[in-house]
């Protein structure tokens, strides 16, 4: 037998034995994949909802963080997006560093892991790890302590399914939420917040590289525990990126003699009673938008922790900012430090019901001017006087005499306003504040009284607030809002007063004399001090803004010398000062508003007459409009005659000459005839008064229709 004969059958063993190989390690191999399909079928889906829970922040107007909440097992984790909270530099070394083809690979990354394995068998140590960033979130969705096949396995079909369902810049929010950083902190803000006191937004070299140290051993490397091997792990990421081109020398230089900081601070808590609330609001909401301006903010929670020494150790201070055209809350201060037992700093001073003191007169002012019979420059008594049992003294105790109306409100005299508010009515008044939106709280059993003028009733500062921010929109008050919701809704506004008297009162109060050092005629203000020191307050507006401020004691206990000129209105004027903006013109006189000095005032307004007070000749009978009747409902295409839209206004008694307001606005004086045709200002209340030459008035309010 030849060679070749005998060479041929061993080659065909060799053949068949191959062959029987390659289809017995088909066979296995498909077999595997078939197990690896099976076993990725069964993997449960990605629980991404519950990796990306995070702690519940409330952030300001603009999306500045005004407080986080820590989660309910006590972690800090802040949502991240990379577009608006985090340096762009920062993620630029962090990819450079743990995944530079990030932006390319589909989540996992073949070159980087063949290169660990390479560095692994040639070295003996890991130099340099194989897993992606979406590895990495892999890992930190589906935690597990092994390390196996197995898990890396998974790991790597799990990176796989995150890149199918997430975008890349999801992805890398989502890691940038989840990291480790130590202890409770989870994610890079709460750790940029605990470590550096400030959003990850402008971060030093030196401290990009700190954070993208700690999350490859974050427990070794605790800030507050283990800050020298924090520091050593930022400097060998520092000295790798020089040496990878990535960093100029002179640079790392610098940042490798930065400090590290070995302890955490606290993280930011701006308006601790408005967040609490809106948490208590909203509780399923992950981030809360509020009003607030965070600038604004924290130089008012700086205002009050500045002044709060110069009172009683127990005493507080409140303090409400409010944008005039939307009834925004722009400041809440509900206490100088809200962890004060002392002052009882959780307690909202803002919404606390205390007696308003003398903050009540300009809405009694203001109905006066609206029922015409008083003007800025009228003349009125500042004399003793009682009304049965109640005689009411001016803060003073003396009396200034015969004063115009201008000055008893910038002076605060009690006298003048009592005698207005007795004209008025105390029930009037209680009902317009309540139909203005606010809410007067008076003792248990007791009706409204002339001693409401005073202060005694209950009010909140978040009402007084509300009530002047309605003075500097001539008359209208919308309801303070504190939350952002999608939406908004139609705005619920109310009348306070007409147009032209809050204009009025506008127009007094910014003649206030200020406090000492204080620019006068720049805010609207006025001062209110309760009975016995108790409450001490100062509400101002401007033509953009009211703030209204409060000091006293929680406890309602009285503080010595405690006054609103001397300790509430200080604050406000610096308050005004702290919010960064010049101070708004207010809005100008409406039309028709009577602008004259006292002499050339109609007879009846120069000088204020109490109901019945007037000289009778003996002749003349008592002033009463006949037409249109008091409540009649009117249809204004048929109000006059002949089927024309004026309506008549027909008198009887009284004493000519007579002047008639529309709405306390003067439109001419009553004929011979006592007689007028008025233009009705449109749909709605209207109230109509006549005045004598004696002062004597009468008063209707009809409905055009």
């Amino acid at each position: 037998m030849t060679a070749a004969a005998t060479m041929k059958p061993s080659v065909d063993r060799r053949w068949r034995y191959a062959r029987r190989a390659s289809i017995a390690l088909g066979i296995a191999l498909a077999v595997g994949l078939s197990v690896f399909a099976i076993w990725i079928a069964w993997l449960p889906p990605l629980p991404l909802e519950q990796a990306r829970r995070a702690s519940t922040v409330v952030v300001d107007r603009n999306g500045k963080l005004l407080r986080a909440f820590a989660m309910p097992d006590g972690r800090w984790r802040l949502p991240v997006s990379t577009l608006s909270n985090v340096d762009p530099d920062y993620v630029d070394l962090l990819l450079g560093y743990e995944d530079r083809r990030f932006r390319s690979h589909p989540g996992v990354d073949p070159l980087a892991l063949m290169r660990a394995a390479f560095q692994i068998a040639t070295r003996g140590h890991i130099v340099s790890g194989g897993s992606t960033i979406t590895m990495q979130l892999a890992r930190l969705i589906e935690p597990r302590q092994e390390r196996s096949v197995s898990a890396k396995l998974r790991q790597i079909v799990r990176a796989l399914q995150i890149e199918r369902q997430l975008s890349k810049d999801e992805i890398l929010d989502l890691y940038l939420t989840l990291a480790p950083f130590g202890g409770n902190l989870e994610g890079v803000r709460a750790a940029s917040f605990a470590y550096f006191g400030k959003e990850p937004k402008r971060l030093s070299l030196a401290e990009s590289a700190l954070l993208v140290a700690l999350p490859q051993s974050p427990e070794t490397r605790r800030l507050d525990r283990f800050s020298d091997a924090a520091r050593s792990a930022r400097d060998r990421v520092l000295m790798r990126l020089v040496a990878e081109g990535r960093v100029p020398q002179d640079d790392a230089s610098r940042a490798l003699i930065e400090p590290v900081p070995s302890l955490r601070k606290a993280m930011p808590i701006l308006a601790p009673h408005a967040t609490v609330q809106a948490v208590a609001v909203l509780k399923e909401s992950p981030v809360i938008r509020l009003t607030l301006d965070a600038t604004i903010q924290k130089n008012l929670e700086a205002l009050a922790r500045d002044r709060m020494s110069s009172f009683n150790a127990s005493a507080s201070i409140g303090i409400l900012a409010v944008d005039n055209a939307t009834g925004e809350v722009i400041a809440h201060i509900g206490s100088p430090d809200y962890f004060d037992a002392r002052r009882a700093g959780q307690v909202d001073m803002t919404r606390a019901v205390r007696s308003p003191g003398s903050t009540l007169k300009p809405f009694i002012y203001g109905l006066a001017f609206e029922d015409g019979f008083v003007n800025p420059e009228s003349l009125i008594e500042d004399r003793p006087i009682r009304y049965g049992s109640y005689a009411p003294e001016n803060f003073d105790m003396t009396f200034q005499g015969t004063v115009a109306i201008r000055r008893a409100l910038q002076m605060s005299l009690n006298v003048p306003a009592i005698a207005l508010l007795d004209r008025v009515g105390s029930s009037r008044l209680t009902a317009r504040i309540r139909q203005a939106g606010a809410n007067l709280i008076l003792p248990k059993d007791e009706v409204p009284g002339l001693a409401m003028g005073l202060g005694g009733v209950g009010i909140t500062l978040s009402d007084l607030v509300r009530l002047y921010s309605g003075l500097a929109r001539l008359g209208n008050t919308m309801p303070l809002r504190e939350i952002v919701r999608d939406g908004g809704g139609e705005q619920d506004v109310r009348r306070l007063v007409e147009a032209s008297a809050a204009w009025q009162v506008g127009n007094i109060l910014i003649g206030t004399p200020p406090p000492d050092n204080a620019p006068s005629h720049r805010i609207a203000f006025k001062t209110g001090t309760s009975y016995g020191y108790r409450d001490a307050w100062s509400i101002g507006f401007d033509g953009r803004m009211t703030i209204g401020v409060w000091v006293g004691r929680p406890d309602g206990a009285p503080v010595t010398g405690l006054t609103g000129r001397t300790a509430a209105a200080p604050i406000l004027f610096d308050a005004f000062a702290r919010t960064g903006k010049s101070p708004a013109a207010l809005p100008k006189a409406p039309k028709g508003t009577l602008i004259a000095t006292n002499a050339k005032l109609p007879l009846p307004l120069r000088r204020f007459r109490p109901a019945g007070d007037f000289i009778r000749t003996g002749s003349e009978q008592a002033l009463r409009i006949q037409f249109p009747l008091n409540g009649s409902r009117i249809d204004a295409n048929s109000a006059g005659e002949a089927n024309t839209a004026t309506l008549p206004v027909k008198v009887a008694g009284g004493v000519l000459p007579m002047t008639m307001l529309v709405n306390g606005v003067a439109v001419g004086d009553i004929d011979s005839r006592r007689q007028k045709l008025i233009d009705p200002p449109g749909p709605g209340f209207v109230r109509l008064t006549v005045m004598d030459a004696t002062g004597a008035a009468d008063t209707v309010v009809v409905r055009i229709q």
